[in-house]
């Protein structure tokens, strides 16, 4: 879709044609294959499951004033799922958090028909289909880049963007590169609660990813990852949750 014709759809129109490209797109052949194969193999605890195997798109409030960015689906969470950080235990770690902090309407995230809700946020991920040992290539990264940016331009509200973990963050920046917000991208280094205000008035804060390999070692727990939250919803002007 070009940017004019985009322009003269209704806003629910241009967001479904979003979503569809995003979950048709065959870009990566590697990335497909893998995708559609653990969603044949699958995981013992859920034979009886059908897997969404295919390219996931971002979920919650199309108002949201937080964006939040994540690496790539989980092979057996989002990609058997069909939405970010549902079904594993990334998700399991984080969507309690949100909810605590008025972010999600529940705490437990399972499937896409759980009921779960999200308010003035937004969750998406750099990479849309699950890679092997979670470490897209470069090119993988490029190649799903146009999804992020045609996400990002749904979302005209957004005034924080949270990206969790490095390739994330990294991700993010070379977005605002392409788009020419940033001259460059080494000024704005990645770390847990690193926090950039923009040339373009946006907020960008940084979190270490909450896997199991870091919440299971200590590297992030339960107070670090609110620590973020707490500061996003103050920079984006929400009323803060007791």
């Amino acid at each position: 879709m070009d940017s004019g014709s985009s322009r003269r759809l209704p806003p629910v129109l241009v967001r479904k044609a979003v979503r569809e490209a995003m979950v048709g797109c065959e870009r990566c052949p590697r990335l497909r294959e893998y995708c559609a194969k653990i969603g044949e193999v699958k995981r013992r605890a859920y034979m009886d499951q059908v897997y969404w195997a295919r390219p996931v798109p971002g979920f919650g409030d199309y108002g949201a004033k937080v964006l939040i960015l994540g690496l790539a689906p989980g092979a057996h969470g989002a990609n058997r799922t069909g939405r970010p950080f549902t079904g594993d235990g990334a998700g399991y770690f984080m969507y309690p958090v949100l909810h605590e902090l008025g972010f999600a309407s529940q705490a437990l995230a399972t499937s896409r028909t759980d009921g779960l809700k999200l308010k003035d946020a937004w969750i998406g991920s750099v990479v849309r289909c699950a890679p092997p040992g979670d470490k897209p290539t470069p090119e993988e990264q490029r190649n799903c880049s146009g999804h992020l940016t045609a996400e990002i331009d749904l979302l005209t509200r957004v005034k924080v963007v949270v990206c969790l973990g490095k390739i994330a963050w990294d991700g993010y920046l070379r977005h605002l590169h392409e788009r020419g917000v940033i001259e460059r991208k080494s000024a704005y280094v990645f770390g847990h609660e690193a926090e950039y205000l923009l040339p373009n008035g946006l907020w960008l804060l940084g979190s270490y990813h909450p896997s199991l390999r870091n919440t299971n070692t200590g590297r992030l727990n339960e107070g670090m990852f609110a620590g973020v939250f707490v500061r996003a919803r103050e920079l984006a002007g929400l009323e803060a949750i007791e």
